[in-house]
């Protein structure tokens, strides 16, 4: 079963100008995202979320770095 998040982007943090999406996120990853958060505090899915997106646009290794990433790939998968 895939997890239904809510995301609101923001392009400014100062005055967050956001878009509200839909994503599937595969329930074992984000189960052992939500433990790992637990334990270290300050980073939230929102927080992830903005600044993958920041980094991904802006940061040519990371980019590659999550392109090549394909160890979530399961049979079938779009992920």
């Amino acid at each position: 079963m895939d997890f239904i998040i809510y995301i609101e982007i923001y392009t400014n943090m100062s005055k967050a100008k956001t878009k509200l999406t839909t994503v599937n996120v595969i329930e074992d990853t984000y189960k052992q995202f939500k433990i790992n958060t637990i334990e270290q505090d300050g980073v939230n899915f929102q927080k992830l979320v903005n600044r993958s997106l920041d980094l991904y646009n802006t940061n040519e290794d990371f980019r590659t770095l999550i392109d090549k990433h394909d160890v979530l790939a399961v049979s079938g998968s779009r992920f």
